[in-house]
């Protein structure tokens, strides 16, 4: 439906602009075919000879056209050359008009959008599978996309920027992406990007505006009431409006995130380094333990993340010391909050000489990286963590080896990736963060459960549904009233004396979710497992769930005949 509606849209504009030149061209051509025809030529036998009106419009195409073929289909007379030589001049002329509006038409903004919007409603009603709309193509934007593509999930972009969208045609992605310059806070552009399509699953609002994002999540919540909705925030009162939208709503803010991790990393150090490992991050490996040390912290910068950072470390019995330009307020308890600019000064009075870690938390490169050298010259020994706002920088933050870095398009990035791509994995960690007895044992056998089957391979989540369309000889065992048990799809197809080279996370199963599922749990239609493995078993376990035959090998150990002839063959001498 809009692509109809940009097509005429783009009619409409070529039409506008064509519309005199066209007229001015037919009436050319009209005039000079109709004196020509009533023009006397040559007597051939005492008889005038007369041009028919095809012969007439033969003879104006190619002349106007300046090819000249000379005079056809006889010689003409002095009358019908001095006729033929004001109609060249004319349609020349005119020609020339035509062409200049041809080419001002190319060159109108208005024609240039309209034919833009016209192709990416086309590319993305062409889109089969579901597809996710990404509003906003920075820094998260980019890298979202990238790990959606490279996972084999579809998404369209809308940004304001036409240099990022430049950009984003020049991807080398797997699978093509859409994108459009425009507002995607307006209704019409999200309608262009496949709202209302049945395989649009969510939309994800990354803008840098926090206002432009919380417009986007209402209109497309009016707009289709059963879209799900990811949208970045970091003000509370925009967080609080978005609660109300109703639906699937999942609001990502990057700094509370951060402060999630900063708490696993105090007190589960091994999960830390489990979550870098499975997000994918740089050089992340299960040893790649972080951990940081107890004592007096200095925070410069008391924006969001310092916020956050401090109340983290306060909640877990450390001492901060504060830096910031800004006065702080009241209700808030500081041991040391020291008013001004990081330096040397300001340090001291931090107590530097004590301190065992430091977190340069403001919003600008430049300024973290100077807190980090000037701390280091005080105090070799600090434990670092510092916040990366531009990707563009990342050279120089890997050159300052620090020891956490904090880039706030990453966290999101990263935190939409993992709700598309495993929306069960909060519970799995919820699960492992439980401030149960025995859970720190479960950590470290599920740690040494990913060293051996995974090892240095790289990580992949992967969700499995069981349905009719996705696990299909699993729902025809299941129709028939057998049995399909957990152990049996994860052991090898090739032998199933060996188990594939992952590790179930998490089943949900009846709206139960089950974290670290028995072999023996019954699998149901509508079961969604996550399991975290290499490649090669997601292709093994994928092949086995729709292969009658695989998944009969791996249920009974024998393998079923194949084909009509070997099916007969075992049934003749079966029974013999």
């Amino acid at each position: 439906m809009n692509t109809n509606n940009d097509l005429s849209r783009v009619s409409f504009i070529v039409m506008r602009e064509m519309r005199v030149p066209l007229m001015a061209l037919l009436l050319v051509y009209v005039v000079a075919v109709s004196v020509m025809v009533f023009i006397p030529g040559p007597e051939i036998d005492g008889k005038a000879q007369y041009l028919s009106i095809f012969h007439a419009f033969y003879f104006m195409t190619y002349t106007a056209t300046t090819t000249g073929f000379g005079e056809i289909p006889f010689e003409f007379s002095d009358a019908q050359r001095l006729w033929v030589i004001i109609c060249l001049y004319m349609s020349v002329v005119t020609w020339f008009y035509a062409l200049g509006s041809i080419i001002r038409l190319f060159q109108n903004a208005f024609f240039i959008r309209a034919v833009a919007e016209w192709r990416f409603s086309r590319r993305v009603n062409r889109i089969i599978g579901p597809f996710y709309i990404i509003c906003g193509f920075g820094d998260t934007g980019s890298v979202l996309v990238r790990g959606l593509n490279d996972a084999g999930l579809r998404s369209v972009v809308i940004d304001s920027s036409e240099e990022r969208i430049q950009a984003l045609s020049l991807r080398n992605y797997k699978m093509f992406v859409p994108g459009l310059c425009a507002d995607a806070s307006v209704p019409k552009h999200l309608l262009e990007a496949g709202l209302l399509s049945k395989h649009c699953k969510a939309v994800v609002s990354i803008t840098r505006n926090e206002e432009t994002n919380l417009k986007i999540s209402a209109i497309a919540r009016l707009l289709n009431p059963n879209i799900g909705i990811i949208t970045m925030s970091k003000v509370n009162d925009y967080e609080e409006t978005l609660a109300t939208l109703g639906g699937e709503v999942h609001i990502v803010d990057p700094f509370k995130t951060f402060a999630k991790v900063l708490n696993a990393c105090i007190n589960n150090p091994a999960f830390y380094a489990m979550n870098n490992w499975l997000v994918g991050d740089k050089g992340a490996t299960l040893e790649s333990i972080v951990r940081p040390p107890v004592g007096r912290w200095i925070i410069c910068g008391y924006g969001r993340m310092g916020m956050e950072a401090n109340h983290v470390l306060t909640m877990n019995g450390v001492k901060t010391s504060v830096i910031d330009p800004h006065s702080r307020r009241k209700e808030e308890e500081i041991e040391t909050y020291i008013v001004g600019r990081t330096n040397a000064k300001t340090l001291r009075l931090a107590g530097i000489d004590e301190a065992v870690g430091i977190l340069a938390a403001a919003d600008d490169d430049g300024q973290n990286l100077s807190v980090l050298l000037n701390a280091r010259c005080l105090n070799k020994d600090l434990f670092t963590i510092v916040r990366q706002n531009s990707h563009q920088n990342e050279l120089a933050f890997a050159k300052a080896n620090v020891d956490m870095i904090m880039q706030p398009t990453l966290v999101t990035a990263r935190k939409i990736m993992l709700l598309l791509i495993a929306p069960l994995l909060k519970h799995f960690f919820w699960y492992l963060l439980a401030k149960e007895p025995g859970r720190d044992k479960v950590l470290r056998e599920i740690i040494c459960q990913l060293r051996k089957k995974i090892g240095d391979k790289k990580p992949l989540l992967v969700t499995i549904d069981f349905t009719r369309e996705k696990s299909s000889a699993v729902i025809a065992c299941l129709d028939k009233g057998e049995d399909v048990f957990l152990g049996d799809i994860i052991a090898d197809p090739r032998n199933r004396k060996h188990e594939l080279a992952l590790v179930p996370f998490v089943i949900r199963s009846e709206g139960e979710n089950i974290p670290l599922p028995r072999m023996t749990h019954k699998v149901k239609e509508g079961d969604q497992l996550l399991f975290c493995g290499t490649e090669q078993a997601r292709n093994l376990l994928k092949s086995a769930i729709n292969s009658e035959y695989d998944l009969f090998y791996l249920r009974t150990g024998k393998h079923q005949a194949a084909g009509y002839f070997m099916q007969w063959y075992e049934r003749r001498f079966s029974k013999t």
